[in-house]
């Protein structure tokens, strides 16, 4: 594949997946459980789009010394017929290490996407690594621990007075000799 075609399918892959995680719904999950429930949506978008899944693939990086005759893992390997693999990591926080093994990846051909998973913002990661994000909210529970749901409960506006503040004149604040700190 020529490299705007591979680019386009990468942008491709990560949009759709993107789409598909617009339906992910979740209430009150740990972070252990929320990375389990993301790694079964790729799953079954992977499935649902004809291609081969895999749970923790091995990876073209090799673990650091003294393991350096072994492969670090993938969360999810995604093998395509005619098309280059993907591969899909899926973290919470901003790993580099994760950023350094998908451009790794990417540079073996790989389409190479970082799910992040969190309230936000996310930091694009340089290509060839695209990003797709699941926007999560969080609360602790009465014992302390860290809960998350998704889709993120969007707040009402506040209500206003309904005064008509038109004609008001609340005065410069900051002129010398204004009113003093409170």
């Amino acid at each position: 594949m020529e490299d705007g075609m591979v680019d386009g399918d990468a942008d491709l892959v990560a949009e759709s997946l993107q789409g598909w995680l617009a339906a992910v719904a979740f209430a009150d999950r740990d972070a252990d459980q929320v990375t389990e429930l993301l790694t079964e949506a790729v799953l079954a978008w992977g499935t649902a789009q004809g291609w081969r899944v895999y749970r923790r693939a091995a990876s073209v990086v090799k673990l650091p010394p003294p393991y350096e005759d072994r492969h670090s893992w993938v969360d999810v390997g995604i093998a395509r017929s005619g098309l280059p693999p993907v591969v899909v990591e899926i973290d919470q926080s901003e790993r580099r290490r994760t950023l350094e093994k998908l451009t790794a990846e990417a540079a073996e051909g790989r389409v190479a996407v970082w799910l992040r998973w969190g309230a936000g913002p996310f930091t694009t990661p340089a290509l060839p690594v695209r990003l797709a994000t699941c926007q999560v909210s969080g609360r602790k529970d009465a014992s302390g621990r860290r809960l998350f749901s998704a889709p993120v409960a969007s707040r009402p506006a506040p209500s206003h007075s309904g005064a008509d503040l038109g004609e008001a004149d609340q005065g410069d604040l900051f002129a010398a000799g204004g009113p003093g700190p409170a």
